[in-house]
């Protein structure tokens, strides 16, 4: 089967440098995966983005060596199944808050007997190989989203949750659990900063994969450097709307007002 590399930097100690996928297009999947990610995530929570969609991004993502991931919409096992069976090499899922939640998302990742993941991997073999039901379970890289109040309640229960490979985390929904604007690069004097850090030592201090959203360059180089072992920076949608909103702010002299703050 093919390797999943992000687990080899993960032991390397390699940063992954992770792109976002919002839009629903096969070219625009290409050309994101053709500018030196390590890995990119079709968005399946917060994009406009379908499974026949994420079936094309994927077959484009394919064309490099960057690895692809997807972001599912709910903690729902005949998503989590079906995405990974069209080739997907990674789930993230949003909003696991307890054990139990953290338990159903990794067994669907993962064949009898450790889990009930259905057998089918109609184009996974295709993509990871024919000996791909031997060791899918391994190289599947299953991040569980920490962001809500529960979670952080029970974070370390979550954290031992057998075969979870780590977590990552969504800064703007975890600041409205604590009370705080939604939002990206969260300043070191918020509830939000705090918990982030929190949820970084407990990660490591069980080896396990730390990731995490960000908005800027600068704000993901500063999470590298306390420790997180992949960061996202902004998105397709993201950095199509910047280069345009730059070149006509050049070109007309008229400043615009700031953008929302979500993914």
């Amino acid at each position: 089967m093919r390797k999943n590399k992000l687990k080899q930097m993960f032991k390397d100690g390699k940063p992954v440098i992770n792109g976002w996928l919002q839009i629903p297009s096969a070219f625009s999947a290409e050309v994101m995966a053709h500018q030196g990610w390590d890995s990119c995530t079709i968005d399946m929570q917060h994009g406009v983005i379908d499974y026949s969609n994420a079936l094309s991004m994927l077959q484009s993502i394919s064309s490099t060596e960057v690895t692809p991931l997807a972001r599912v919409n709910w903690n729902e096992p005949g998503q989590i199944m079906k995405i990974l069976d069209a080739g997907c090499y990674g789930i993230i899922c949003p909003m696991v808050s307890n054990r139990k939640e953290a338990e159903n998302f990794v067994k669907a990742c993962l064949y009898p007997p450790k889990g009930y993941r259905s057998f089918g991997p109609i184009r996974g073999l295709l993509y990871g190989g024919s000996d791909y039901a031997k060791h899918a379970d391994y190289e599947i890289l299953k991040l569980a989203m920490i962001e809500t109040k529960e979670a952080l309640e029970k974070l370390d229960e979550i954290l031992d949750t057998p075969n979870l490979d780590g977590i990552y985390i969504g800064p703007a929904d975890l600041s409205l659990a604590l009370g705080e604007e939604p939002g990206f690069d969260k300043p070191e004097n918020t509830k939000a900063y705090k918990e982030i850090k929190r949820i970084l030592e407990a990660s490591k201090k069980r080896n396990l994969f730390a990731g995490i959203h960000n908005g800027s360059v600068e704000y993901a180089k500063k999470m590298i450097s306390i420790g997180f072992n992949l960061v996202t920076v902004g998105s397709d949608q993201r950095f199509m709307s910047a280069g345009a909103k730059a070149a006509i702010e050049s070109i007309k002299g008229v400043k615009k007002g700031q953008e929302s703050k979500g993914y």
